[in-house]
Order: C-alpha cells, then sequence, then structure tokens
C-alpha cells in the first residue's frame, strides 16, 4: 500500500488534477504534469490499484434534482454491540437519503448527512429511519440554512 510520502509531485498534481474535474482527457493531464500519455495512464492506474483513487463521479447540484434540504442528523446510541453496529449499518446503507454516516468520538456517536425534498420527506425519512435502527438514545436533526463551502478536493 501507497503511503503520502510515495506520492511525489506528479502522482499528487494528477490527483489534484483529476479532483478539480475527473472528466479532462488523459493528454490534457498528461501536458499539464509534463508527462505522455502512457506514463501518465500508468501512474492513474497505479494510484487506483492501491485505492488511492477511490471511483470518479459526476457531482451533481442537489437543490436542481429536487433534493434542496440537507439535515445534519447527530445520533447518540446505548448499545456498541456488533450486533448493533451491523443492524445500524445495513439501514444506513438502505436509506438512500443519507448520503454521508460518519462514526464519531465524543458525545455523539454518529453524525449523518441526509438530503430530501421538503420537510415531510425529512419526517417519512425520520420514521423509517427510527423504525430501522433500535436503542437509539437520541436523535437530533440540524437543518443547513447555507452551504458556505464544499469541496471533494482534498488539500494534497
Amino acid at each position: 500500500m501507497t503511503t503520502a510520502a510515495e506520492l511525489d509531485r506528479i502522482d499528487r498534481e494528477i490527483l489534484r488534477l483529476l479532483m478539480q474535474d475527473a472528466s479532462r482527457s488523459l493528454a490534457e493531464i498528461a501536458a499539464e504534469v509534463g508527462l505522455t500519455a502512457t506514463p501518465c495512464w500508468k501512474r492513474i492506474k497505479r494510484m487506483e490499484e492501491q485505492g488511492i483513487i477511490t471511483g470518479r463521479v459526476a457531482l451533481v447540484d442537489a437543490g436542481k434534482v429536487g433534493l434542496p434540504i440537507s439535515v445534519f442528523v447527530a445520533v447518540e446510541t446505548g448499545d456498541h454491540s456488533a450486533d448493533w453496529i451491523a443492524r445500524f449499518a445495513a439501514a444506513v446503507d438502505s436509506l438512500p437519503e443519507i448520503v454521508e454516516c460518519w462514526r464519531l468520538g465524543g458525545d455523539v456517536d454518529y453524525l449523518l448527512r441526509v438530503v430530501v425534498p421538503d420537510m415531510a420527506g425529512y419526517d417519512a425519512f425520520y420514521r423509517r429511519f427510527v423504525a430501522a435502527v433500535p436503542a437509539l438514545r437520541k436523535v437530533t436533526g440540524r437543518f443547513a440554512m447555507e452551504r458556505v463551502k464544499g469541496t471533494t478536493a482534498l488539500p494534497i
């Protein structure tokens, strides 16, 4: 497995370019980093095989596809058994409104980012979520008012 120290300047520049716009052609990327297409392609392929590049996606404006509301849902549980964790993970995986789920340290156990069309959509999601996940101590929704910054590019 490659570590951050094993990525050279060219690898990092390739990653920066892909994180900015993964639809760039191989020729464009190669030219920008000072390589020909074949060695550039080999570097990209190596980083994919090593799991550094985990996928390439199109970023979609949630509001323009009818999902303008983001809710950050803090989840606290009293059960941390392997069985509960497996049931929780299965429930999270089964609910498409959950677009991110993070396990945290501290007073909140999990933080979810949920996207919905409106309050009725959140209510419907909330009812399905609570029914699917047993032993919840506390579930708190925080509604996003404005996205001040949003990027998927890492600062490498």
